[in-house]
């Protein structure tokens, strides 16, 4: 296995700052996101979509701190009716082509969220009652999501990208187990999981088992944990609305890794991963607003090196 990161986790660095960051602390590989709900800080699609000679600058400078990039990220919701799918279906796009270019076989992305039939906003549909709710769901999969997953997947073949990896994410027609392997059995196993634990255990899931639930439809991992604060989280249920500055009142929050739980779960993880066939990068994602985005890093990194199999030799 490889330990890398998604370098919007020190998003506040130049390009140059993070890869001396990513290097010094022992980085194999880097993931970059390119646009849609990510500012993009370290990379720029257009240009590199537009100069053969920036991408070679761009992959050289990469390898020079022996580093190499694991995926590009398009996170957003390209099914949004409005204005704003357009604008992320096209990033999603050019992200694709970009991947190819670049000699990058894999995608994260997440699933996105259709609205209901009229409506002017993504709806995310929980229950099965009352029964208007089923209707919704029928409308999203089988009129919106399904075709549109089926034509990006032939894109994605015909620019060379074998792997679109969905985030199991609140808020996206794809956010468990069941829903990852529903799209997957209706548009191909080109769709498979970028596993992130962290949002099945706010979720009330338990990653160990969905891993095994999964196993080769693993394509990625996000390497982010959860604390749920069980007193707050029994009040208010694992339901959270506050903003994540209100973290002191919230019923979860993201945190660095071993915070919210302890380096003897991340080694069951690990060892569920590998269980399941998953030889491949754990990608750190820090979002833990308690702590600042070196430090954590730096922590992370730390967890990993302890509980990583089969990790090669640098």
């Amino acid at each position: 296995m490889k330990i890398g990161m998604i370098t919007d986790s020190v998003g506040g660095l130049d390009f140059e700052a993070m890869l001396d960051v990513a290097s010094r602390v022992g980085l194999d590989t880097l993931e970059f996101a390119c646009g849609n709900w990510s500012p993009a800080p370290h990379i720029n699609r257009t240009a590199l979509l537009e100069d053969a000679g920036k991408r070679r600058e761009f992959l050289s400078r990469i390898a020079e701190h022996g580093l190499a990039i694991s995926a590009l990220n398009c996170s957003g919701n390209p099914l949004h009716p409005g204005e704003e799918g357009r604008q992320h279906d096209q990033v999603t796009h050019e992200t694709i082509r970009l991947a190819g270019l670049l000699g990058v076989d894999r995608v994260v992305m997440m699933s996105g969220l259709p609205a209901a039939p009229g409506d002017s906003c993504p709806n995310w549909i929980t229950v099965q009652w009352p029964a208007e709710t089923r209707a919704v769901l029928k409308y999203q999969w089988d009129e919106v999501a399904v075709p549109y997953w089926r034509d990006l997947v032939r894109f994605a073949a015909d620019n060379g990208v074998k792997r679109l990896c969905l985030e199991l994410h609140g808020h996206q027609l794809v956010y468990n187990v069941r829903t990852l392997l529903r799209l997957r059995e209706q548009v191909g196993e080109t769709v498979g999981a970028n596993f992130d634990p962290s949002h099945l255990m706010w979720m009330g899931a338990d990653p160990l088992p969905a891993i095994r639930a999964l196993g080769a439809a693993i394509y990625y991992v996000h390497a982010k944990d959860t604390h749920v604060d069980p007193e707050i989280a029994g009040v208010n249920s694992p339901l959270e609305t506050l903003i994540a500055d209100n973290w002191r009142e919230r019923s979860w929050n993201y945190v660095t890794l071993g915070y919210g739980h302890g380096e003897a779960w991340w080694a069951k993880f690990v060892a569920a991963l590998a269980g399941a066939g998953y030889d491949d990068v754990l990608s750190i994602e820090h979002e833990d607003v308690m702590m600042s985005p070196v430090e954590g890093l730096e922590k992370s990194v730390a967890l990993l090196e302890r509980v990583v199999v089969n990790r090669p030799r640098r």
